[in-house]
């Protein structure tokens, strides 16, 4: 799990569905301490990244544009971790 949770507020092209489910992901696992899921935290775990992949998606639907971009790039958007994706695929 990464440390940091990027900014996906002024990306463009705009964070993808993806991106943000990604970070939903990252925020419900660092707050839970959960990194595998079990049969009893998997409901609550991926119900929490439901509902806040939606609050994320509207809360960044609603706020201004940003007069400049984030400065760093989120990972689903690094060549190594789209290369790592890939390679899983395969």
């Amino acid at each position: 799990m990464c440390r940091n949770i990027t900014t996906l507020r002024g990306l463009e092209p705009h964070a993808t569905d993806d991106e943000i489910a990604a970070a939903a992901r990252q925020y419900v696992r660092k707050v839970t301490g959960v990194q595998q899921l079990s049969d009893a935290t998997r409901e609550p775990f991926e119900a929490a990244v439901a509902e806040i992949t939606a609050i994320t998606a509207r809360l960044l639907d609603e706020l201004p544009e940003r007069r400049q971009p984030p400065a760093t790039v989120p990972p689903l958007r690094r060549p190594e971790v789209q290369a790592r994706i890939a390679a899983r695929g395969a």
